[in-house]
């Protein structure tokens, strides 16, 4: 598993409600915030990436 997979999983483990819980508005929330946060920081470095920016603006 990359570094992406494994911090979603902690992301995940931590705001679940129950075992099978991956879909509920505290986890899709936790997860939207940390994708912006990584985004934000990326874009920081890489000012000329416009990909990425985009795919930020989507979110």
């Amino acid at each position: 598993m990359g570094k992406a997979s494994t911090n979603k999983q902690e992301i995940i483990g931590q705001y679940r409600l129950h075992d099978t819980d991956s879909g509920s508005p505290d986890v899709q929330i936790a997860l939207l915030t940390g994708r912006i946060g990584y985004l934000t920081e990326h874009l920081n470095s890489h000012k000329k990436d416009f990909h990425s920016r985009r795919g930020l603006l989507r979110l």
